[in-house]
Parts: structure tokens; sequence; C-alpha cells
């Protein structure tokens, strides 16, 4: 197995250099908006056969006043261009595909922020001193490569399409034969090259033992601490709810002009991103809960939500969140299938105790009590905070754009039926209707 990493380059921009940044950017995008050109001179996204997503996206405080309310002047903060994404695969050689393949664009996109290296200089080293570690990362399904993705893909469109030339011929009675004549036919379009469907790699064994290491020794620690967990919990949540009732509350209405900015980006096609940053409540409370909690996420995401879902949610593809600023302001990103609205409702209805667990530690987050309760329930409001706090995005990539995680998982299950024989009936059928 091949497990996925994510990378976070961040730089600050120049002064004078945003305006030349933004139109720079967009010169990478095809005719859709924000949506990179897999070709684009500067960055040919398309050249990296383990990226699954990218984006290249300019980190503003326009709302940084708002912990004013808070007692705390607004804090400053220097534009930021981010650049991150999903690979399959160890970072240090994807920055060495970066430098091989993309140098040259790279330099010319990050000469426009401050402390670049000069051209003699090593670019693979920048990116590494500049990668940012997320605090917790999500990942559909842990193993699952663009690879095998496309493999995977291009097998279900020679089914469907064989299906579809032979209907005339086939008897859908005969499950057996009818599933026979189909492994004939991947066999032989695999005969003629024009089928690939490469074996999962081992996973390698330092990985392994890291992450078995991880999944026993959280826990264990957990317990061991479990007892001064207890002794600490009535100050806990007696410290949260002094903070809940005094947090001031902020109802902020974004204005018509910054959602047309953000919408005009959205639902061209079946998936969406998503960047949402702001300012984190102040005080040592607030952040030392908010990394605890972001630290449990990254070990369930790892460990328990790894296949297919996260709570509730089957739509999220990658996701992330990033503490910047010396903990003084938070980011968070996403790849989803379905509108923004679908995505919103979802987690309001199926996991909205989730989003308060989190981001309930952000200004202005809609008040919560016993920190899992009202907040993202109180949906007007929230809704209107998020869009608030919401980032456009100059360039998107994805590396399959017209495929969902329901289109994956039901791919997965098809080669799967290619490479391990059914036992019954009802199972070959079942197979059969995936196609």
């Amino acid at each position: 197995m091949t497990a996925q990493s994510s990378f976070m380059i961040l730089s600050s921009v120049k002064d004078t250099k945003i305006e030349e940044l933004t139109t720079l950017l967009s010169s990478m995008n095809s005719t859709i908006p924000a949506h990179a050109d897999p070709k684009n001179d500067l960055l040919p996204f398309g050249r990296f056969p383990r990226l699954h997503f990218a984006r290249f996206v300019i980190i503003e405080a326009h709302t940084a006043d708002e912990i004013e309310a808070f007692g705390i002047a607004a804090r400053p903060w220097q534009p930021t261009l981010a650049f991150f994404g999903e690979i399959d695969g160890d970072i240090d050689s994807f920055f060495t595909e970066l430098e091989d393949l993309a140098s040259v664009g790279l330099r010319k996109i990050f000469a426009l922020c401050e402390k670049f290296p000069k051209e003699e200089e090593n670019l693979q080293q920048w990116l590494k001193k500049n990668n940012t570690k997320s605090n917790a990362n999500y990942v559909n399904w842990i193993g699952r490569t663009v690879k095998h993705i496309h493999e995977d893909d291009a097998l279900h469109q020679s089914l469907a399409a064989y299906l579809r030339e032979h209907k005339d011929d086939i008897d859908k009675n005969n499950t057996l034969a009818l599933r026979q004549k189909l492994l004939s036919h991947v066999e032989m379009e695999k005969y003629a090259g024009r089928l690939t469907l490469t074996a999962e790699e081992k996973t390698p064994l330092k990985w392994k033992m890291f992450n078995f290491i991880h999944m026993i020794g959280v826990p264990l620690v957990l317990v061991l601490l479990s007892p001064l967990f207890l002794i600490m919990a009535p100050f806990f949540f007696i410290r949260l709810r002094m903070l809940e009732r005094s947090d001031p509350e902020l109802f902020i209405r974004p204005e018509h002009s910054y959602l047309e900015k953000l919408t005009i980006q959205e639902d061209w096609s079946v998936s969406n991103q998503y960047n949402v940053f702001g300012d984190i409540k102040p005080g040592v409370f607030r952040l030392l809960t908010l990394k605890f909690i972001l630290f449990l996420v990254d070990y369930f995401s790892r460990h328990v939500y790894k296949r297919g879902f996260l709570a509730r949610i089957k739509t999220i593809h990658f996701a992330r969140w990033v503490l910047l600023d010396d903990n003084k302001r938070a980011f968070f990103a996403s790849n989803y299938d379905g509108s923004h609205e679908s995505y919103m409702d979802d987690f309001i209805n199926k996991v909205g105790w989730g989003l308060n667990l989190i981001f309930s530690h952000a200004v202005p987050y809609p008040k919560t009590s016993w920190l899992i309760k009202q907040g993202a329930y109180r949906e007007q409001q929230f809704k209107y905070t998020q869009r608030l706090h919401q980032l456009p995005t100059e360039v998107w990539y994805k590396a399959y754009p017209d495929l969902t995680n329901t289109d994956l998982a039901r791919n997965s299950r098809i080669r799967k039926g290619v490479e391990i024989r059914q036992s019954s009936v009802d199972e070959i059928r079942e197979w059969l209707h995936l196609i």
C-alpha cells in the first residue's frame, strides 16, 4: 500500500506584488475560473502522476478586525501565498520532481514573495524549509493512488462499453456466462495493452511500523492520563461555560460582491474546493483545547475514518487543519463532491457537533453550549460566518475531475470483482450491477 502525504508551501507576498501575482497565477487556469489547465506552462500539474489535488491560495486576513470584539487589537498579517496539495508516497521525492519539471515556473511565481532564494540557490531546499505541517489531515481512502484511480476508471469504462456493444448477443439471465465473457474481455484488453491493472505496491516497513506504534501508543498514553483528565474535567467544563457565555457574538453578513467572487469558482464539475481562514479566540484555554481536538481528529482520520468516510460524511476527498501565525490563526481546506450548499448542509445535519468541537474556538463562530450544542445548528448565522471567512482559490487542480468519491468506491469494487472470484450467484449479480 502506498500511503498519501500532504505538503503546504507558505511564503509572504511582497507588498507591491499582489496584483502581479494574481495575474500570473490566473495564467495557469483554463477557461473556467480558478480551474487549472493541467498542461499550463508554469506548473504542468498533469505531468505529476502521483498528484491528487493541488492549489494556490493567497491567504489574506480580511476579517482581522473581528478580534477587537475580544478587547485585542487586530493582529498584523502579511498576505501569504500558499501552494499545497496531496500526493501518493513521500514528500521529498515529490519536491525533487517539482524541481526537475517545474523549476522555472515555480521560481517565477515565488520570486514575487519575500526571501525567495536567488537563481543559483537550491529550490528543493527552499521548498522543504517553507513546507508547513498540518495539525490534522484527512484522506478519504488511505492507499488509493492516482494510478489505481485511473486504472479502475478505465476498467469500468471498458466493461461498460463492452456491455453496450454486445447487448443484443448477451444472455443477461446466464450470470456465470456473462461474468466469464467480461473477464475474457478484460484479459484480451490487457493483452492488447489497452488496459493495465498493476498490483498494489508493498507498504514500506518504516511507515507500517510507525503507523502501528502511533495507533497503539496514542490510546495507551490517553489511558494513562485518564485519572488526570477526570480530575481536571469539572474545572474544564466550568471554564468552558464561562467563556461560552462571555464570548462576544458577532453576526456579519458577507457582501454580495464577495459571495459572487467565491461562487463564480464553484460547481463547474462534480467536485469543489474550499478554504477558510481566521483568528483563534484569545487565551491559552481555547488554544490548548483546539490543539487537543485536532490531535484526536488526526488520529481518528488516520486509524478509524480511513476507508471512504469522515464520521457520516462521504463527500470529502482530502482535508487539512493548520494553525498559523504562532498559533494565533487557523486555516482549513478541503476538496469535496457536490455543491457548496449541500456540503454545508451535510455537515450541519450529520456532524454539526463535530464542526462545533473544532471551529467554535475561532472568531466569530456562533455561540456554542457545552462545546457541541448550538453553534453550527444556528444554521443561517453559521453559513454567513463560514462564507465571510472563506478565501477564493487562485488555481485548483484535480487529477480525476469527473469522478466523485462514490465513483471511486464503485470502480474499486469492480476491480476487486475482476481480481477475486465471487463465491455465489448473488455476489456476481451485485458485481454486474456496478457496471
